[in-house]
């Protein structure tokens, strides 16, 4: 039994071990350059060693600022609070980084807590000996400055938080084959970078010294060794990969403590309860490391879809899951992707029947080898998201949306209109329907092969609402309620309806999302507004006659009372669209002239429309590329 004992607290060692010794005059001109020998000198007879747990702060926001430190080995992650006593986390800090060191130049508190989120070994430098460091090295101020101003530049950018490098491989099911696993993911994470993979044997080999990976954390000098020979292969590969133990040993406690990063291996098949690693090596884990935990639930690759994610979600702290088939190599490199931070997420705007162009973008990006790791919408486009994410054969998304769309799925209008004018029954045995074609089951929004949420208003609390688990049938329903048109939707006591009223184009949404590096999106709106040439709205006996004219000769060309509410609903979304353009890599905006809101039966012409769009937008992307 493993304890969860809190971590000590840092403590200065003037001593210098030759390894450790080693990897400081390694770091130090690719930190500051080539700098003057007096400072070195200075800095090898000055700086203390201080070797910090996972947990353990460095420093604290508001106390004296009185040394410097350069990290060695290991990780931190920056918190800052506020006066409500919130903290936030900012940024990470890697091995040959500095940090302290502005409180130093301004002799003002420290600005912020710094927490170790992995066994760490720092060097410390005392305000007394960093003053007479300045004094004889104009290097050294130069490059402490740089440093300083790199970092202010990047204080707003969309993600202080590095990509992980090492990153541990955790079974927490009987039977789980996690080597056989490593290899398959090192296999396609070799097309991102440089992969090392290790095992308990492979440390002990490297350091010959067997079993030393088996020693207990309280072994000191085999934890320092350990920790220094890990860096050293860090620093020379992209990811790094550590298989733990089938079992809560040593070397597992390590996996758990050392990683950036942690995907927790489960067979889907199994008992969703707590393993003895995750009892025993997670659980009672020193607060603030906060290595992020990914759920990687394994299928057989005949599955049709997952089912009973809930039970394996409820249970554990976790950033995100992934549904895996190991067989399928799509289903691998997507993972790949996603880890290294080059996930490719869809986002699919509303817009009633305009929504069928989704269709043919889609088959465009197929056509053109673009991988989709994530998908995301709103309205209609939660409905396509869902086609998307459920990963089977284009053929058959295409007709499950034709025939879903067959019957006009807003024509149930209400008699006595209390709530909405459209009833919506028809929608929503439309909706269930199809959910049972494409998984078999009544499917939770958590039980797609690819991640999805979709996006909604929540009326209750005048907010947007991102819908990510529970009933996939009550999620689409919501983001497709437009208000006044279709009823509302009734969840966790609050009422929702369709989310274009806050978000349309959901990129903001993707762009938080765990793994995703690119963004493709497909925007409906049109961007070149149609001007009227007569002043006065029509009374409604003009309005009749002229709707029954033929489409080319009528003259006041207004929108239906229900075309009318669901673009208004929108308006407020769409004003934000410069905002979302800008987080978008690849964009879509298919023109679909003369295509109306509530035009279902036009299937087959929208999907071409939008395929057509899309294919000249590949197109033009290519050309620039190339």
């Amino acid at each position: 039994m493993l304890s969860c004992a809190s971590p000590a607290p840092p403590a200065p060692s003037a001593t210098h071990p030759p390894h450790l010794q080693a990897l400081l005059l390694r770091h130090l001109p690719e930190l500051l350059g080539e700098i003057e020998p007096a400072a070195v000198e200075l800095l090898l007879q000055r700086l203390e060693w201080v070797e910090i747990a996972a947990g353990q702060p460095l420093m604290t926001q508001g106390e004296p600022g009185d040394a410097m430190y350069l990290l060695v080995s290991g990780r931190l992650r920056t918190y800052i609070g506020n006066e409500f006593g919130e903290q936030r986390a900012v940024r990470e800090i890697a091995r040959g980084q500095i940090v302290g060191e502005m409180s130093l130049f301004t002799d003002e508190p420290r600005s912020a807590t710094l927490v170790a989120i992995r066994d760490s070994v720092l060097v410390r430098l005392s305000k007394q000996h960093f003053k007479q460091l300045l004094g004889i090295s104009e290097q050294v101020s130069i490059a402490l400055t740089r440093q300083i101003i790199a970092r202010l530049k990047t204080e707003g950018s969309r993600s202080l938080l590095d990509k992980p490098v090492t990153i541990g491989l955790v079974p927490i099911s009987a039977g789980v084959d996690a080597l056989d696993f490593a290899r398959q993911l090192a296999g396609q994470l070799r097309q991102h970078g440089r992969v090392a993979l290790i095992t308990a044997a492979e440390l002990d080999a490297q350091l010959l010294t067997p079993g030393i990976s088996a020693r207990p954390p309280e072994d000191l000098d085999a934890s320092r060794r350990i920790a220094v020979r890990l860096d050293e292969i860090e620093s020379l590969h992209d990811f790094v990969l550590l298989v733990s133990d089938a079992s809560a040993t040593p070397w597992t406690q390590r996996c758990c403590r050392h990683c950036d990063e942690l995907l927790l291996l489960a067979d889907a098949d199994q008992p969703a309860r707590l393993h003895e690693i995750e009892t025993e090596c997670l659980v009672c884990r020193p607060p603030r490391t906060e290595a992020t935990e990914i759920l990687v639930l394994l299928h057989p690759s005949e599955r049709l879809s997952p089912q009973g994610t809930a039970d394996w979600l409820a249970r554990r702290p976790l950033a995100d899951h992934q549904h895996i088939r190991p067989r399928l190599p799509g289903d691998i490199a997507r993972l790949a992707r996603l880890v290294s931070r080059q996930g490719v997420g869809l986002v699919l705007a509303g817009g009633g029947a305009r929504g069928f162009a989704h269709i043919g973008i889609y088959r465009a990006l197929q056509e053109h080898g673009e991988q989709i790791d994530m998908v995301g919408g709103t309205s209609v486009g939660a409905v396509m998201a869902v086609l998307v994410a459920s990963d089977q054969p284009l053929e058959l998304l295409v007709n499950t949306a034709r025939r879903a769309f067959a019957l006009n799925p807003t024509g149930d209008f209400n008699w006595l209109p209390l709530v909405s004018l459209i009833r919506g029954q028809r929608l929503r045995r439309s909706v269930e329907h199809n959910i049972q074609v494409l998984t078999g089951h009544a499917a939770q929004a958590e039980d797609l092969w690819k991640n999805f949420f979709c996006v909604a208003t929540n009326y209750s609390q005048a907010r947007e609402q991102v819908l990510q688990r529970g009933s996939l049938l009550k999620a689409i329903l919501a983001s497709v309620a437009i208000p006044g048109a279709l009823p509302p939707v009734i969840h966790e006591g609050d009422l929702l309806c369709d989310g274009g009223s806050f978000n349309n184009l959901p990129v903001d949404v993707m762009r938080r999302r765990w793994g995703i590096g690119r963004v493709i999106a497909v925007d409906l709106s049109a961007h070149k507004p149609r001007r009227l040439d007569f002043d006065e709205v029509p009374g409604p006996w003009a309005l009749l006659r002229d709707r029954l004219r033929p489409r080319a000769r009528r003259r006041y060309r207004l929108p239906s009372l229900a075309a009318y509410l669901m673009n208004v609903t929108v308006l407020y979304s769409n004003s934000r669209q410069r905002e979302a353009r800008q987080q978008i890599d690849l964009y879509f905006n298919p023109p679909l002239t003369r295509v109306g809101m509530l035009e279902w039966s036009r299937f087959d012409d929208i999907v071409e429309q939008g395929y057509q769009h899309g294919c000249e937008v590949l197109a033009a992307a290519a050309a620039r590329a190339s």
